[in-house]
């Protein structure tokens, strides 16, 4: 028999990673990215830029080429001429060459921008990754398995992409050295074109699978424990024993502030034990009057001590006491629906003053 325990599944992340953890991920520079969809729109970008630029292109290497066979019949050929003639033959590359570069560029950026937006990370290095244990880790692990399925894959289809337009093709290459230099180089061009573009679309499928594993892995990597997304919860929300101790901490401080104001207390009414709340009038100042202190059972007491200390009339009136507890917060006037009977009672007490005052 196993003995089986819970703490040995604690730290298993079988958890979705919340908003926090993405987001952190994300900053770090770890997102679910395709490098095939950047291939794919590369292929058929630059072989959509040939398709328009193709003309110009090969009339840029035929200048080029006439240049290069013009320079070897040169009698007078010295290293000088040679370097500057390259330098030459180098920059009218570049400037043949740059269309499709801009492309190229083009379409990666465009590529990044649907997979994951504007993300821009600091390159960091990753010392990590100089661990040979953690390099043999990742050339037979899951993650190089399915590299190695996905290159075959590639391999496959682009081998079965240009056998087919080669073989369809087959009958064109014998009457290639019928034809001029010019329709040679324009009907490979074409062959070639439609194998590119074959190939490229073909690829589009393959980098829709690569986006959904790449997703996949990378929402596995981020999973969590159990015991994180709590941490986590804590770290966001505060720790609960904590904000506990801070509203005790904050009751305590309005306690203290209540018990201050209730000497300045023109009457307390109770329930008699259970309730008790203290009103305070000032004419001309106060529209209605206020309440200063309220409280329940050992509060109540509480506050009929201090009113007894201080000579505050008393008054036992169980509906107002409890209608005032329950819809009158401390510092708030009392309701319209509550006047009558508040004035009957200050009015008592007032009455009450001036007779002791007149003896």
């Amino acid at each position: 028999m196993w003995d089986w325990h819970l703490q040995w599944f604690a730290g298993e992340k079988t958890e979705k990673p919340t908003e926090k953890k993405r987001q952190e991920a994300r900053k770090k520079g770890q997102v679910a990215r395709s490098q095939e969809v950047n291939t794919a729109l590369a292929i058929i970008f630059c072989f959509l830029a040939l398709s328009i630029l193709g003309p110009q292109t090969f009339d840029g290497m035929e200048r080029i080429m006439s240049h290069v066979l013009g320079l070897t019949t040169q009698e007078n050929l010295s290293p000088v001429v040679v370097l500057k003639t390259g330098g030459d033959i180098a920059l009218r590359s570049f400037f043949l060459m740059a269309p499709y570069l801009l492309v190229a560029l083009a379409a990666g950026l465009l590529a990044n921008f649907l997979q994951v937006g504007f993300l821009f990370s600091a390159l960091k290095v990753n010392w990590g990754r100089l661990n040979p244990l953690s390099g043999i880790k990742r050339v037979f692990g899951k993650h190089a398995l399915a590299e190695l399925v996905k290159c075959l894959l590639k391999v496959s289809i682009v081998g079965c992409a240009a056998y087919s337009i080669v073989a369809k093709n087959m009958v064109v290459f014998p009457k290639l050295m019928e034809m001029n230099i010019q329709t040679a180089v324009a009907a490979i061009g074409q062959i070639g074109f439609e194998v590119g573009w074959r190939v490229g679309l073909l690829l589009v499928i393959v980098a829709a699978f690569d986006v959904w594993y790449q997703r996949y892995t990378h929402e596995e990597s981020l999973k969590m424990s159990k015991q994180e997304v709590k941490d986590e919860r804590k770290q966001m929300e505060g720790n609960p024993e904590i904000k506990a101790k801070v509203r005790q901490k904050m009751r305590q401080m309005a306690m203290r502030r209540m018990m201050q104001e209730l000497p300045k207390a023109d009457v307390v009414i109770t329930n008699p034990t259970h309730y008790a709340v203290a009103l305070k009038y000032e004419t001309g100042k106060m529209a209605a009057p206020v309440m200063i202190a309220k409280g329940q059972d050992f509060i109540a007491w509480r506050i009929r001590e201090i009113a007894a200390d201080y000579d505050i009339p008393t008054v036992e009136d169980k509906p107002l006491a409890q209608a005032l507890y329950h819809s009158v917060e401390i510092g708030q006037e009392i309701p319209a629906e509550l006047f009558q009977a508040v004035a009957e009672i200050l009015a008592f007490i007032y009455r009450l003053k001036r007779k002791k005052m007149s003896i």
